[in-house]
């Protein structure tokens, strides 16, 4: 930082409703720390922001100072990019209101809240919308990405339900994006990454979906792998549109009502819900439980907050993390033999691999009708590795990479936005496809200077 900066530094504290933490402060560490402990990152200040009038003023401090911009929501990307080194990072995590239209099936969200503050919101409604699967993601990084979840097959992605945001652009105006009001902004901000500028505020449409919820948990030993995953395939094929399940291979937790000979090893969990009537989705649930001799299996009404709270404690703040990911178009046998034979030993007490389903609600739209093209694809594999000592970090992901390399070959050659990791720039194009240079040139249109695209706002 500048000199000039450096002194300019109370001026910009004055001037907004927020606070600044500077490298000197005894909080400094605590506010450049994110979920992924992997990353180390020190800016040379953060804007804890208040509203968006601070955005504003922020931004424009870091463009008459040539300062690189980061902008913090949840702090949940894999790869760390909502921070950076020597610059300014516009923190939103105090943005974090959720404003619920219960009659009209709405909300207002601002961009520092956790999918966990909108779904409390709106299920004192009954109402949801797509979230991810982890409460402590951001909806800013979640939503500019895609935004898959349990709802995606009935409701669609994330981004299928936006109907306007609020965003700052890169010449500090103000402006407001929905589908008549800059159309071009909006389609950008519906998957493209968040390049473009920083949105401040998100509206959703909102569904009937919950309190309670029918939940599948199926835990099945990795030898039975083979045919429960052949199975979960079939399953998924015929199923309608309200039912989303997960299959994950996930280490046994160290608990009761898991036989004490299995803690620790590796096995193969089928987690879903039924997106509607529980009464209905309990039956149609059922089949999961039954592909093999399980070790432990339950479907039941659960509340719906819970589900969506369920992973958390499995990769909790600070652990170690590394991503890799393919879109699938199907789930032949040969890539389902080459992937249990893999995973028979996974690295990492966090690490899971995880294929999520398609189809539904997310195929249903034209692959150019948003900058996420995937439309088409039968699942998504996410390599979700997880540890917690450094002296780990070499080896797992050696393996994280390996597992990509060998279950490439059954992909699509595309990859989910919010999975890219930091070597993964050269993937980046591959997350937008065919909608790449659509996605460019309204880029170079709202930010001419690229200001926001010397990284992937991702939060």
């Amino acid at each position: 930082m500048s000199t000039t900066a450096r002194l300019d530094l109370d001026e910009l504290a004055s001037s907004i409703a927020g606070s600044l933490v500077r490298a000197s402060d005894p909080d400094y560490d605590a506010a450049r720390a994110l979920w992924n402990g992997m990353i180390d990152r020190r800016p040379a200040v953060i804007v804890r922001c208040a509203g968006a009038e601070d955005v504003r003023t922020a931004l424009a401090f870091a463009r008459r100072h040539d300062l690189p911009v980061a902008v913090r929501g949840g702090g949940h990307n894999v790869a760390g990019r909502s921070m950076n080194d020597g610059g300014l990072v516009l923190d939103l995590s105090r943005m974090r209101e959720v404003r619920v239209d219960a009659e009209a099936r709405l909300a207002r969200v601002e961009a520092g809240a956790t999918i966990g503050d909108l779904d409390r919101a709106t299920q004192a409604h009954g109402l949801a919308t797509t979230g991810g699967v982890h409460s402590g993601t951001g909806v800013a990084g979640l939503t500019l990405g895609g935004g898959i979840g349990y709802l995606a097959r009935a409701y669609g992605l994330t981004v299928d339900n936006l109907v306007a945001v609020d965003a700052v652009l890169a010449d500090g105006s103000r402006v407001r994006a929905d589908a008549d009001t800059n159309p071009d902004l909006f389609w950008a901000v519906r998957g493209g990454g968040g390049a473009i500028g920083i949105v401040t505020a998100f509206t959703f449409a909102l569904h009937p979906v919950g309190p309670d919820v029918a939940v599948v948990q199926a835990f099945y030993r990795v030898e039975d792998a083979p045919s429960v995953l052949r199975g979960y395939r079939d399953a998924m094929a015929d199923a309608v549109d309200e039912v989303g399940c997960y299959a994950l291979f996930v280490h046994v937790p160290p608990i009761e009502p898991f036989p004490s000979d299995l803690h620790g090893t590796v096995a193969l969990a089928l987690v879903g819900c039924y997106a509607g009537d529980p009464a209905v989705g309990v039956p149609a649930l059922e089949r999961f439980t039954t592909m093999a001799e399980p070790i432990l299996a339950s479907v039941s009404a659960t509340p719906y907050v819970d589900l969506q709270c369920a992973f958390d404690a499995g990769t909790p703040d600070g652990g170690r993390y590394y991503y890799k990911a393919e879109f699938l178009p199907g789930l032949p046998d040969a890539a389902i033999d080459v992937l249990v034979e893999r995973v028979r030993t996974v690295p990492g007490t966090y690490t899971i691999i995880g294929i999520e389903p398609l189809g539904g609600a997310i195929a249903r739209v034209p692959r150019s009708g948003t900058p996420f093209p995937h439309r088409d694809a039968a699942f998504n594999l996410g390599i979700w590795a997880g540890w917690q000592d450094p002296a780990a970090d070499a080896s797992t992901i050696a393996w994280a990479r390996d597992l990509h390399a060998v279950m490439a070959p059954f992909g699509t050659g595309g990859v989910y936005a919010n999975y890219l990791d930091a070597d993964d720039a050269g993937r980046a194009d591959a997350a937008f496809g065919p909608n790449v240079e659509r996605l460019r040139s309204i880029e170079l249109r709202f930010d001419p200077d690229g200001v926001f695209r010397a990284g992937r706002r991702t939060s």
